[in-house]
């Protein structure tokens, strides 16, 4: 692989892997409301990148703009389901969780036959569900609200699945810089609609760590991770892209580790997430004749 490529894959890892600490430090206790810290985010991420896209070609057509808009109101919903579920779990559980992207994503392709999939992918896939089903157990002994948070990520693990091959199969020949723009664009405006029917008020005075976090975020875990992101969906396969979730939980656990004080974790949940990390050794493990 090229050194581009792999800067782009380590970008991934690293930024999205420390955003799910990030995402409970902006919406914890004294944080934003939750919704508001969506619609922040997405916001401030779009008013960054419509000066840069508005130079830039090619834009797309009418069928591509149709397929950009769906994709953002998917991510609109994807993290409407990841920053409800981290209201009551950790950022390294929430990322373990994401680490069954794989099993839907095989499932998606071999029904859409856009790529190979082998009987090694299903089982390996197989192995990681039943990880997340040992930390929605574990989550369930701790409170109910833990266990319904495990339950709303993976249904955001679907919805990123589900927008991840519209953007790899339309929105390749548009620039990536529109491509975002536009996707992130749909993703703000859709977040902000729910933000004005919650009604939740933002605090004042703006809070200093939950601030940062909500910047870091916007400009590094939206701008930066995007870009890069969809950059190398373009250059690679969904195959390729999707082992990056091996690494996500990696950094997300580690971090937790360091900085989490809220969530305690089990052995259990330990348990779980190695299950995970071997059904997606025995998924994406490279495979030798």
């Amino acid at each position: 692989m090229s050194r581009a490529v792999v800067l782009a894959y380590a970008a991934c890892a690293l930024i999205w892997g420390t955003t799910w600490f990030a995402i409970r430090v902006c919406i914890g206790p004294g944080g934003y409301p939750t919704y508001d810290a969506l619609a922040l985010r997405f916001g401030l991420a779009v008013l960054v990148l419509v000066p840069i896209a508005l130079r830039l070609r090619p834009w797309p057509d009418r069928r591509q703009w149709s397929w950009l808009v769906l994709a953002g109101l998917l991510d609109a919903a994807g993290y409407l389901l990841v920053y409800t579920g981290e209201e009551t779990i950790s950022g390294g559980i929430a990322a373990v969780v994401y680490g069954t992207q794989p099993l839907v994503l095989a499932l998606f392709l071999w029904i859409s036959k856009m790529e190979r999939i082998t009987p090694a992918h299903l089982l390996g896939a197989g192995i990681s569900l039943a990880g997340v089903i040992v930390l929605f157990l574990d989550r369930l002994d701790v409170s109910a609200r833990q266990a319904i948070g495990v339950a709303l990520v993976e249904g955001s693990v679907i919805v990123a699945t589900i927008y991840s091959m519209i953007m790899k199969r339309h929105a390749a020949a548009v620039h990536g810089v529109v491509a975002t723009t536009i996707f992130l664009g749909v993703t703000a405006v859709a977040l902000a609609v729910v933000a004005l029917v919650a009604g939740e008020p933002i605090p004042s005075p703006l809070p200093v760590l939950p601030t940062v976090a909500l910047v870091y975020l916007a400009l590094v875990g939206s701008v930066i991770a995007f870009l890069a992101f969809f950059w190398l969906l373009a250059k690679t396969t969904l195959i390729v892209t999707s082992t990056l979730v091996f690494l996500y939980p990696i950094v997300a656990l580690v971090t937790d580790a360091l900085f989490e004080r809220e969530v305690a974790l089990t052995w259990r949940s330990y348990v779980g997430a190695g299950i995970v990390f071997a059904g997606l050794a025995v998924s994406l493990g490279r495979r030798h004749p």
